[in-house]
């Protein structure tokens, strides 16, 4: 179901080292020295760089002869509702750059609106549009330290819809414009 998410091996590291539970489900992390998977919120010890692999799918982990960490449990389901979320999150995850409403994620999965936007808050602690916004602007960050692409390039490459929207967003979430955010992730690079 996740085929057609695509995140490299930087973006997902990121999320690791961050511990974002938010990505949870989305992608595993596979220790090749421990031979153990983990979600990426897994609040373990970091491993290296160079002993990481990462799969879409724990049939994938498991098949290439991996097991389930004991601490983050990867292989079960929180709560009654968390195939739900993680249903509407692939979805999101997918969709990040279509013009989405709160709408078009109920009917994806099949409930109203009410009930959506209370379960989702239940269990992320945020709304599904904050959540949209947060894999935009994620994947902006990502774009604004990986890459020369413009602000407006990577406004409509990270699927906000106006330059307004992805500015104050952005600010919102990161404390500090595009630009501001782009040099500074610049000067390590260019002083390392």
């Amino acid at each position: 179901m996740t085929d057609s998410i695509h995140f490299s091996f930087e973006e997902m590291w990121e999320k690791i080292m961050a511990c974002d539970r938010k990505y949870d489900g989305l992608f595993y992390t596979a220790v090749k020295t421990t031979k153990i998977y983990c979600r990426p919120s897994c609040r373990s010890r970091k491993p290296k760089k160079q002993n990481v692999e990462f799969y879409y799918h724990i049939q994938a982990a498991e098949t290439a002869g991996y097991r389930a960490c004991k601490r983050c449990q990867p292989e079960t389901e929180k709560s009654p509702e968390a195939a739900l979320v993680h249903d509407v999150i692939l979805f999101l995850a997918k969709n990040y750059k279509q013009r989405l409403q709160l709408k078009d994620i109920s009917d994806h999965v099949g409930i109203s609106t009410f009930y959506l936007e209370r379960v989702f808050k239940k269990e992320t602690e945020e709304t599904p549009r904050t959540y949209l916004d947060r894999i935009r602007t994620d994947k902006a960050a990502y774009l604004l330290k990986h890459t020369a692409m413009t602000n407006l390039d990577i406004c409509h490459e990270a699927g906000f819809h106006s330059p307004s929207n992805y500015y104050k967003i952005f600010r919102r979430l990161k404390g500090c414009s595009p630009s501001e955010f782009r040099n500074e992730g610049a000067l390590p690079d260019e002083m390392g």
